[in-house]
């Protein structure tokens, strides 16, 4: 493709680009790179300048108009809510009297979720190379240190290592659905102690009185999100200290893609006491976030991992992931998978640095990955 036929666009907020235009490669298969995600997160104030978030997203164009490629894009002057940690790289690379900040990210903001970065019309490769190539003309540009697109899937990783890109790999954990008829055969899959210990904790949780409300679409209230809100607080402020999210970011999902949410509400005592919020992609269930006002043994396991199960099953859906963290994951039927990123290092000999970082960093992750398998909950069948 003669690179003279494409123009890169800059655009400083989701709203001034047309929906249909930007869904039209976004696709249908992942609900974070949708133009209603996206623009939530800046509509709600989630994602802004004070925080430390410039929008710059990247739309390729030809030459007659027509959107052939986009990403969404920021300058980062921080690596908080990003999932894939570079802190000790910043650390390095000013220690040695370089600048790593301002950065460029390529990414969902705080959705560490595995998915497309990359929309260009028909999969193209060259197309994603050309942007690529876009995303390193800017750091030059602007003398940035270093450009990142996380969660993005492991052939387009790949695929810019063949222009200077560093690939780097993570693990999550993820439920895979067998054709599985309900629950119970779920449940069959698994070794005999391991079946026996999920039964026991959502035995717990209904001896305890606990019911559950899976609502999506117009089923969601503004009571919902009001309560689910205040869960999602205190969880925060008992764990971590700070929200990234903001109530308003909540009112503008309801808003524009109930469609594509699953509040799980779990009820006591006649009221609702805790939730989770999950996003239903083509044919993957996303976990996201959660809270509860009262610690009942194991509704964390019920309302963020069974019943996503549940509707996963339900709903024919081939994937449930619960996102990083956790080894407690495995033993409910949550298995490793690897994540992947893509890093563009300026500085050549910082390059080379982080490159060899990642080369040692990838093998003890192989190691920690086949590890955590040994402890899977699944029946060995003998061949």
């Amino acid at each position: 493709m003669d690179g003279n036929s494409l123009n890169l666009h800059i655009c400083t907020e989701m709203a001034a680009i047309d929906a249909n235009e930007w869904d039209a490669l976004a696709g249908k298969k992942n609900p974070f790179v949708s133009h209603a995600f996206l623009a939530a997160l800046e509509a709600g104030g989630a994602v802004d300048r004070n925080g430390g978030w410039n929008a710059m997203h990247l739309l390729l164009r030809s030459n007659d108009g027509r959107l052939l490629g986009a990403m969404p894009n920021y300058l980062k002057h921080h690596s908080y809510g990003e999932y894939v940690f570079d802190h000790g790289w910043a650390t390095a690379f000013e220690r040695a009297g370089g600048r790593y900040y301002p950065k460029l990210l390529g990414a969902v903001p705080f959705t560490p979720a595995g998915g497309p970065r990359l929309l260009v019309r028909n999969g193209r490769s060259d197309l994603k190379t050309a942007l690529a190539s876009e995303v390193v003309k800017l750091l030059d540009k602007y003398q940035m240190s270093s450009a990142h697109i996380n969660f993005l899937p492991e052939q387009d990783a790949k695929l810019l290592t063949n222009y200077g890109w560093l690939h780097r790999t993570g693990i999550q954990f993820h439920w895979h659905n067998q054709g599985f008829a309900n629950f119970d055969a779920f449940l069959e899959s698994l070794s005999s102690r391991k079946r026996k210990n999920i039964r026991k904790e959502r035995a717990s949780v209904a001896a305890a009185g606990v019911t559950f409300l899976p609502l999506t679409g117009e089923a969601i209230t503004d009571v919902h999100v009001n309560d689910f809100y205040r869960f999602y607080m205190s969880t925060i402020d008992r764990k971590w200290g700070g929200a990234y999210l903001t109530r308003e970011v909540f009112s503008q999902l309801q808003e524009t893609m109930a469609d594509k949410m699953l509040l799980i509400m779990a009820k006591y005592n006649g009221h609702i006491i805790g939730g989770a919020l999950n996003f239903i992609g083509e044919d993957t269930l996303f976990g996201r976030n959660w809270g509860a006002d009262i610690n009942i043994p194991n509704l964390h396991f019920e309302a963020c991992y069974y019943q996503a199960i549940e509707f996963a099953i339900k709903h024919g859906l081939q994937r449930v992931e619960a996102g990083a963290q956790g080894l407690h994951k495995v033993q409910r039927g949550y298995l490793p998978v690897a994540t992947h990123s893509a890093h563009f290092i300026a500085n050549e000999s910082f390059r080379v640095a982080v490159a060899h970082f990642l080369d040692s960093e990838k093998r003890g992750i192989e190691i920690e990955k086949n590890h955590i398998s040994l402890a899977s909950p699944f029946k060995i069948v003998s061949s």
